[in-house]
């Protein structure tokens, strides 16, 4: 034993008490499941949230007791003549592709077949019964600034969201949200609501920085519903700087994706650009199935379906014409470099996170993580090293008082992960020990 002085940690040990306080009435910890938007673009005949009643059973069955939506505030309640078509939604998805199929169909969150119509708003007022009956809270946002309208057959939620002025923005999101909150208060539900954010990744969509008008409104809208939690969420939180968010923020949601690998391989085939010339290039074409169009075969979904996405044309081709397997074989022949890289970056946004959130006094949230955008029927993220980068966000999210955790972005019921029930049941079951 040494009588030396070796200094003084600069952070103290943490004992995994919550950043800041949670209604009572809420869960002390929330095992969140990621519906977003697909709650009602795959709500088909025979598709996952067909019947939102079953949804919530087997999201219950496996653990979780919150669910994250897209509730769609600016078509519902956003006083933006949409009324008509929030009643009778038709869904289309990205559209037919011209040889054959749909558009999106082997990405994920995009493989939405559509033909068929729905009431949004009566399905949003069910789903957050059901999660009453229940024994869920629901995080309310809105992906209408990053893809939601693109899914509908009629670019009118579009066109009327696209033409509030940048600046208004976060006002008619906000005056959507009080609007919404007031009915979900009048119903009797509001005590299913665990907080709202005015909007999804607000660094990744069409949307200003939060201090363009995003603060005042955020401001306004707790100023109307002052017993609630108000937020916006951010894709990638600055956590070198974590300073730089604005104190106006409810809740520290943050989105924990390590794409190391993944990042490496999208470099390589250049699939997430848009223009490029000469597109695909050598290394996309030799990843890609044997019965692939050309890129100019295979066309683009319509211009304003684009406009209303943040995705690209090359996007939808590379994911749905992606040979999942030689996809996988690349990323698990590859990983021995980054994986260790890729779990010191979890572990330390995760604390990033979390330390920000106590020092503001505000409960933390990981809404999303943990590797990245996969082709549909990729297996990397499911598999071994995907699930202990996962394990170990959510245990590092624990370890450092972190409210509520997704067990991943896939973990839901529109995507092929659905079916690893045991592995689900065993992570919520670590989050929601003490809830």
């Amino acid at each position: 034993m040494t009588d030396r002085y070796l200094g003084t940690p600069a952070m103290p040990a943490t004992d995994g008490s919550l950043t800041g306080p949670v209604p009572a009435h809420l869960p002390q910890r929330l095992a969140i499941c990621l519906w977003d938007f697909s709650w009602y673009t795959r709500a088909g005949a025979g598709e996952p949230f067909a019947d939102v009643d079953l949804a919530m059973r087997e999201t219950v069955d496996r653990g979780f007791n919150a669910v994250r939506i897209c509730a769609a505030p600016l078509l519902v309640a956003g006083s933006l003549g949409l009324d008509d078509l929030a009643a009778d939604l038709a869904v289309e998805g990205l559209g037919p592709a011209p040889t054959g199929g749909y558009y999106g169909q082997r990405t994920r969150w995009y493989d939405t077949p559509g033909g068929y119509r729905l009431d949004v708003r009566a399905r949003l007022f069910e789903l957050l019964a059901a999660a009453k009956r229940h024994g869920l809270v629901v995080i309310l946002a809105s992906w209408e600034y990053q893809q939601s309208p693109s899914f509908a057959a009629d670019p009118r939620w579009f066109e009327a969201i696209d033409a509030v002025p940048l600046d208004r923005r976060y006002d008619v999101l906000a005056d959507a949200f009080g609007r919404l909150l007031d009915e979900i208060r009048t119903a009797g539900l509001l005590d299913v609501v665990a907080f709202t954010e005015l909007h999804n990744e607000v660094d990744f969509s069409i949307l200003p920085p939060v201090e363009a008008g995003g603060v005042v409104a955020l401001e306004r809208l707790r100023a109307r519903h002052p017993d609630q939690l108000v937020t916006v969420s951010y894709g990638k939180p600055p956590h070198l700087a974590m300073h730089r968010l604005s104190p106006a923020l409810g809740v520290a949601q943050c989105h924990v994706y390590s794409y190391g690998v993944l990042d490496a391989l999208q470099q390589r085939i250049d699939i997430r650009s848009e223009g490029t010339e000469g597109f695909p290039n050598a290394e996309l074409r030799a990843l890609l199935r044997p019965d692939a169009p050309s890129f100019t075969e295979y066309g683009r979904p319509a211009d304003w379906k684009l406009r209303a996405t943040v995705i690209t044309d090359q996007m939808v081709y590379g994911y749905d014409w992606i040979d999942s397997a030689a996809w996988d074989a690349w990323l698990d022949a590859h990983l021995d470099a980054y994986r260790e890289v890729m779990r010191r970056e979890i572990e330390s946004r995760v604390i990033a996170i979390a330390e920000w959130a106590g020092w503001r006094g505000i409960p933390a949230v990981i809404g999303e993580g943990w590797v990245g955008y996969t082709p549909r029927d990729g297996r990397f993220e499911e598999g071994a090293e995907g699930l202990a980068l996962a394990e170990h966000g959510i245990r590092t999210a624990l370890e450092v008082g972190v409210w509520g955790v997704v067990a991943c972005s896939n973990a839901a019921p529109h995507h092929p992960m659905w079916a690893d029930v045991d592995w689900m049941r065993r992570v919520n079951a670590l989050v929601t020990a003490d809830a």
